[in-house]
């Protein structure tokens, strides 16, 4: 099966223009500090010394996403405290798994890695 996407200079597929695609709202400060820190890791001598910023962004971005996609819906819904707090409570579980596995990820990321990464956020920016 031929994949519909191309990859751009960095190797990272970029899907063509037109195909679905799901986004989520943040903050303007969110934005600002994502736009900050991709801005930062692309222009550094040393990308590699701003792994902890992305991975930062990367947990900030994912907690704001989860609670656009998951938690807001149940409220939406009015499912009640008792089940509201209880996918509080699984999503705090799911966070604390991802967090050592994100910062394991990034933290041992290349240079050419972290500009990958910051490629494909740039593009879900867009």
């Amino acid at each position: 099966m031929n994949d519909p996407q191309k990859p751009d200079v960095t190797g990272v597929h970029i899907p063509p223009p037109g195909r679905p695609f799901l986004r989520f709202y943040h903050s303007d400060a969110l934005r600002t500090k994502t736009l900050a820190v991709l801005q930062t890791v692309e222009h550094a001598h040393d990308r590699t010394r701003h792994r902890k910023a992305l991975t930062d962004l990367v947990l900030e971005l994912t907690d704001s996403g989860l609670e656009y996609y998951f938690l807001r819906p149940l409220k939406l819904a009015n499912v009640g405290f008792v089940v509201e707090q209880s996918a509080q409570l699984g999503m705090s579980g799911v966070k604390r798994m991802m967090e050592p596995v994100i910062r394991n990820i990034i933290g041992s990321m290349n240079t050419h890695q972290l500009l990958a990464v910051c490629r494909h956020m740039q593009h879900l920016m867009e």
